[in-house]
């Protein structure tokens, strides 16, 4: 039976029940050019970072319990004009901090959230530079983050081509990964493949880690602004080097010498949950930059969109178009009658005809189809409650955008719409620039321009109360702390996968979703789909899930906004799936990962925002499991109703993927509950306070 320890319940204590108390601080240490290294460690002492000053230039290792997670290790940059932070160094000074507050999330998955670490600036001299680069290094109990830091004028041109970083692991052929591949035509949107570290070739970030020990390390970066994204190489078995995105010129980062890098980070735990449980990322970025974002507003929503990937609809009006006034008005209806909050509409715009993968130049973002009438259908919802989610699709023309964003953002401000999904559908490393000359460019989607391209999307998106959700973005490394208005992205397979890709998303790919794409952030997955077999059960385009894991997705795979992906009609046919979408909320005081292995199954429990009912979901790969886990997280004395959609006995995603059952049970926070799931199965569990 899966419990939670003492440490996690205190800590759970903790990020609910204390004030938001910030201590800090700060001592100098003026240290002699002859002292070769520095360490800092963790609050609780487990986890501790060494620096040192070598011949061959500067290492770091990491060490947890007295044992090496990462080797000694490179660290340093390589600068196109400029001396290279690489070599000649001496430790200069070093200044040491601790910090321990809790802050609050205005939507999230927690509510309350605590940053304790200690910190240590590292000072350098080295021969021939006036101002070498700075290391800031944060050490928390579940994990480490550090970046690089310029010290020089802010007004003197720096061009970075080299991050030097490295990760070495000791025991590569017996450490497990799992990873997707980096500069691939299809960006993130790749099966995550779970083999030896020694494996591996160039890779996205999160990568996660099983070491042999069972020490768990996902190795990502956060606050990723005006910089390129980190990917990574192991050019030698074990080594980990960073590799930088390179723009267009080849340079990798176009900067000034005041620069500061993301955090590189780490995020270390014994037990695969435990990367679950870590707010690192989040930490590791700065405050909200927004100010009062009440208008930032979680939820649920339908759309016209699976439609199109079924190909009963097409964006286009070359067909049975999807987008039109009619049928927006009936989606509005739906919506109304089963409390959700919106209505996405993709192919509204003009631009969508022929084939819309190759003509980004040709959208417009202000103008509609004559079929479509943005002041009725936003009229329209505003009498029932429900929202217009607006769309504009770029095909990664981004030029063309941002000549029109402006206007576009105004037009929907003006009729009320207060989120969009932007998209960015073209082949990896082809993002289409046209420069102040009329020259086109092609950059990839995490290359610095582009980094800076979607954060401009939610700043301009920001000054008309507007919130974004980006697909084919870049990755998820914790902004929406800072821009509480990036509300979700995709940035990984994706429901629609399951309509056409080949193949489809397998049992595996949401038991791994959780401890590798998800640590960087939400992921606007799209579940809910309740007509599993639309081609029948024996057609390769199908979703491999059961009905109840697809209930399930909405708690495991955290999103503050949560598609209800499926036709109308379809949930129709399927009241019981309806009654726990419609239940189920988006916005969370607490969450816990109960239980769980990367790639086989996992356990999460949250709790409703401004509510003492909790929600469960729980699957599995495609080996059937049961879990026991306790429910000690409810609150003591008090009795709950538990209503379970689970797997029915005969269950199997394959031949019988409709059986499902649902149950009631009266619990208590000494009860203890079974989760039966089949193969590639689930379940989803609602807890009711009684008293």
């Amino acid at each position: 039976m899966i419990r939670l320890s003492a440490d996690t319940a205190i800590l759970q204590l903790l990020r609910v029940a204390i004030p938001a108390v910030v201590l800090s601080l700060t001592l100098l240490s003026n240290s002699s050019a002859s002292e070769s290294a520095v360490s800092v460690s963790s609050p609780d002492g487990k986890l501790a970072f060494k620096l040192e000053v070598l011949e061959q230039g500067l290492s770091y290792s990491v060490r947890r319990h007295e044992r090496n997670v990462i080797a000694p290790s490179r660290l340093g940059l390589r600068f196109l004009s400029q001396t290279s932070f690489a070599d000649d160094l001496q430790i200069e000074a070093v200044e040491r901090n601790t910090m321990n507050e809790v802050w609050e999330q205005p939507w999230g998955e927690q509510r309350l959230i605590r940053d304790h670490h200690n910190e240590i600036l590292v000072k350098f001299l080295q021969r021939g530079v006036t101002a070498p680069v700075a290391l800031r290094v944060r050490v928390f109990n579940d994990g480490i983050g550090f970046r690089y830091e310029g010290q020089g004028d802010a007004k003197t041109p720096l061009v970075i081509m080299d991050d030097l970083t490295e990760f070495r692991f000791e025991r590569p052929d017996s450490t497990e990964a799992w990873w997707i591949p980096a500069k691939g035509w299809n960006r993130y949107e790749y099966e995550y493949r779970h083999t030896a570290l020694n494996q591996l070739d160039r890779v996205h970030t999160p990568v996660t880690l099983k070491l042999d020990d069972g020490t768990h390390v996902a190795i990502h970066e956060a606050a990723l602004v005006d910089f390129a994204s980190m990917t990574l190489d192991q050019r030698r078995d074990g080594v980990l080097k960073s590799e930088l995105v390179e723009r267009a010129d080849g340079a990798r980062v176009r900067t000034h010498a005041a620069f500061v890098s993301p955090w590189r980070t780490l995020q270390i735990g014994g037990e695969a949950t435990d990367l679950l449980n870590s707010y690192l990322i989040l930490n590791l970025n700065e405050p909200n930059k927004l100010g009062d974002v009440s208008w930032v507003k979680p939820g649920k929503y339908i759309g016209i969109w699976w439609g199109m990937h079924l190909n009963v609809h097409t964006w286009g009006t070359d067909g049975e178009h999807g987008a039109t006034t009619e049928r927006t008005k009936q989606y509005m209806d739906f919506a109304a009658l089963h409390g959700f909050n919106g209505v996405l509409v993709e192919g509204w715009n003009i631009g969508w005809d022929g084939s819309w993968f190759h003509n980004g130049d040709v959208f417009s973002f202000t103008a509609s189809y004559p079929d479509f009438d943005i002041k009725a259908v936003t009229d329209y919802g505003a009498q029932l409650g429900v929202e217009l989610i607006g769309h504009h699709e770029t095909s990664g023309s981004i030029t063309n955008y941002e000549r029109q964003m402006e206007a576009a953002y105004q037009l929907y401000a003006k009729h009320g719409v207060t989120q969009i999904k932007t998209g960015y559908v073209a082949d990896g490393g082809d993002t289409k620039w046209v420069d102040e000359n009329g020259k086109i460019i092609y950059q990839w989607h995490d290359s610095q321009p582009m980094v800076n391209h979607y954060l401009h999307s939610v700043k301009t998106a920001a000054k008309h109360k507007i919130s974004i959700n980006t697909h084919e973005p870049v990755k998820a490394t914790g902004l929406r702390r800072t821009y509480p208005n990036w509300i979700s992205r995709e940035g990984a397979r994706g429901q629609e996968f399951n309509a056409w890709g080949s193949p489809p998303n397998s049992p595996e790919h949401t038991a791994t979703l959780p401890f590798t794409r998800l640590l960087g952030g939400p992921m606007d997955f799209t579940p809910g789909i309740v007509n599993l077999a639309f081609e029948g059960l024996d057609a390769e385009n199908r979703v491999q899930t059961t009905l109840a894991k697809q209930l399930a997705l909405y708690v495991v795979l955290y999103s503050p906004i949560q598609m209800a992906a499926d036709l109308p009609e379809h949930y129709e046919q399927q009241p019981e799936a309806l009654r726990f979408i419609e239940a189920v909320p988006t916005d969370w005081e607490q969450s816990l990962a109960l239980a769980g292995e990367v790639g086989e199954f996992v356990v999460t429990a949250r709790q409703q925002r401004g509510s003492e009912d909790w929600f469960v979901g729980g699957l599995t790969n495609s080996q059937a499991r049961s879990v026991q886990i306790s429910l000690s997280f409810l609150k003591p004395g008090s009795r709950y109703r538990a209503t379970l959609w689970q797997d029915g006995s005969e269950a199997d995603w394959r031949k019988r993927p409709y059986d499902m059952e649902v149950v009631d049970l009266e619990v208590t926070a000494e009860s203890a509950v079974t989760l039966n799931m089949a193969t590639s199965g689930g379940v989803a569990i609602k807890l009711q306070k009684l008293d």
